[in-house]
């Protein structure tokens, strides 16, 4: 049988050939985006420590993903350190997964690097929990220093003392 002039002869190597040249262009063609993956949303916190009554030392940040990284058994998201020259200070963490979280600082008034306590163990230097939170014979729990972070901006205002 022969083929009229007009019509294209095509062999079968010559459409997979086409067929694997625009697979990769098809979803363009649907409307569809490029294959590139969306970026994770993310988010930013600010923290502001007011109340400081001696504007010297440095104000130490553990920022905490989880209970066990709150009570030390395991490590902090992101730490920070802010040099206190005022009744204020403020630090900012980027780029953060949104999620629950909690804040433990304290002034480190004498720059050791560590919370001083008396003989007892009781904290010499200023210290602080998100939320404000107290706890009555020692830290606070988890739950009551636990929030929210969103993406996008997010902000938490603490008192030290």
């Amino acid at each position: 049988m022969t083929r009229p002039s007009h019509q294209p002869h095509w062999s079968r190597k010559s459409t997979a050939v086409w067929r694997l040249a625009l697979t990769p262009l098809l979803p363009l063609a649907l409307g569809a985006a490029p294959t590139a993956r969306a970026a994770e949303p993310t988010a930013t916190l600010s923290v502001a420590f007011q109340g400081i009554k001696t504007p010297s030392g440095a104000v130490m940040v553990a920022l905490v993903d989880g209970k066990d990284a709150y009570e030390d058994k395991a490590p902090a998201a992101r730490q920070a350190l802010a040099a206190v020259t005022g009744a204020s200070v403020e630090v900012t963490f980027t780029g953060l997964k949104p999620g629950t979280y909690a804040i433990r600082a304290f002034h480190d008034l004498n720059g050791d690097g560590k919370l001083n306590t008396n003989p007892f163990g009781i904290p010499t230097e200023p210290y602080a929990f998100s939320n404000n939170a107290r706890g009555a014979t020692g830290p606070p729990p988890w739950d009551a220093a636990a929030f929210e972070v969103k993406a996008g901006a997010n902000r938490q205002t603490i008192d030290i003392d």
